[in-house]
């Protein structure tokens, strides 16, 4: 009976240690070294793995700033002392990137914009887009049914009783994933630095833009004759910020659409 019990606890256990010696032996021979200055780098990042800096995720973007020589600057939630701190780990030089903040531009919500009938269908901006822009009239407007908001990782973006999604500036990490998800590619990265919005995209005349909305800009080139041309340009019948340029708080009065907004500046890095 004892020889009946002994021998498969043996034959087992011999097997188990073989098992376990060939793994040793593979690990110590297969093993594939990996730079320690990837997961140190890794660890600096914020761990948002949102993809904005083109890269996979964060592990993936420390890989290739390790290996590939990639920017150490790339990762817009990443603080500027983070990033301070991956430049100095490699040795390389630490170049400050604005801070970047999402913008919807658009103001119309159900209040200020006409629908031109009542959509029933499924509550998501492809679909309603698709389907004769979900009854809005303004073919550029927001629809608000919260795609932007779905994919923000820190919740920066909510969809207010008017049907009009509206960003956080405070809150918001710059990933970009709401300005992919928008099919009507409303929302835009901006520099914090700046606090002087227009919140419209309508191109289309005027008179048009009067019927669809009440706070669509109509073409009227107040502003960019009050901005001498610095800062403001026309696009067709749309009036375009240049970021690059200051504008002044003053031109917010100046629209008589009231389609310019003065928001507080984020945070600078």
């Amino acid at each position: 009976m004892l020889n009946t019990l002994l021998v498969p606890v043996l034959v087992i256990g011999l097997a188990g240690f073989l098992c376990g010696l060939l793994l040793a032996i593979a690990a110590r021979f297969l093993h594939v070294f990996e730079d320690p200055r990837i997961e140190k780098v890794t660890s600096l990042l914020p761990g948002a793995n949102c993809g904005g800096c083109g890269y996979a995720g964060c592990a993936d973007y420390a890989r290739a700033i390790v290996e590939k020589g990639a920017p150490p600057n790339l990762c817009r939630p990443c603080s500027a002392a983070g990033a301070r701190d991956i430049a100095a780990l490699l040795g390389v030089e630490a170049k400050a990137a604005e801070k970047m903040v999402a913008l919807v531009l658009c103001n119309g919500g159900d209040v200020r914009s006409r629908r031109s009938f009542l959509y029933n269908g499924l509550a998501e901006c492809v679909s309603a887009d698709m389907l004769s822009g979900g009854g809005k009239t303004c073919r550029y407007g927001c629809l608000g049914y919260g795609n932007c908001a779905r994919v923000c990782p820190v919740g920066a973006i909510q969809t207010g009783a008017h049907n009009l999604a509206v960003v956080d500036p405070g809150r918001c990490i710059s990933c970009g994933l709401c300005v992919k998800a928008c099919p009507r590619n409303l929302i835009r990265l901006v520099p914090a630095s700046h606090s002087v919005h227009i919140l419209c995209r309508n191109r289309d005349r005027g008179v048009m833009t009067r019927k669809a909305c009440d706070v669509g800009c109509i073409a009227c080139q107040k502003c960019v004759k009050a901005a001498t041309g610095q800062g403001l340009h026309m696009e067709g019948n749309l009036a375009v910020v240049d970021y690059t340029l200051p504008l002044s708080p003053e031109l917010v009065g100046v629209c008589p659409q009231k389609t310019i907004h003065q928001r507080p500046a984020g945070p600078l890095p």
